[in-house]
């Protein structure tokens, strides 16, 4: 085996990027306090083509000096916006016709490796606070919750591998279809 150089990585530009289709998924991230983990979302929504990040609340946006340290110009290939009010978003999302779901710990959530995807829709996945989580009311208002079974002491992942794991997952559900 041989590790091989970036030039062999058929990575697409920026342009190709834009132009290819995208997985159908969006990214909100809601209250994320810190700069490296936004940036990191969006290093994984660009390995994985993901139509959308939806930044909420405090959630900082680019650009942004340690956003890109960690996005490494993924803010410049994933579509992004602002929205000011998560509960606000998630109810124009729903009359879009998009199936919301948080991603937390709660009573009656569905194990992700439980969690079955529909052919020809489309997900919204809500990533909240590092300490708060996904908020009680954004959590009323999902179609439902995906939890990340976790048999260690911390049950608590940062939210940028939290972030990683559910959109692997889903996107090779989606692509097994």
């Amino acid at each position: 085996m041989r590790k091989l150089a970036n030039s062999e990585l058929d990575r697409k530009n920026i342009d190709e990027f834009k132009q290819a289709e995208k997985t159908p998924i969006i990214i909100i991230l809601d209250d994320i306090r810190s700069l490296h983990n936004i940036g990191s979302v969006f290093r994984t929504a660009d390995a994985f083509l993901i139509e959308k990040i939806y930044l909420c609340g405090i959630t900082a946006t680019p650009p942004n000096k340690e956003i890109h340290k960690t996005a490494l110009g993924a803010t410049e290939t994933v579509d992004w916006e602002y929205s000011k009010n998560v509960l606000d978003l998630i109810e124009k999302l729903k009359n879009e016709g998009i199936s919301i779901w948080a991603v937390e710990q709660v009573e009656q959530s569905k194990m992700l490796n439980d969690f079955q995807i529909e052919k020809d829709k489309k997900y919204a996945l809500i990533f909240g606070n590092e300490v708060k989580g996904v908020s009680q009311e954004a959590i009323q208002k999902s179609e439902g919750v995906i939890e990340i079974p976790q048999l260690g002491t911390k049950h608590s992942l940062n939210i940028s591998v939290s972030a990683g794991i559910v959109v692997w997952d889903l996107f090779q559900k989606i692509n097994s279809k």
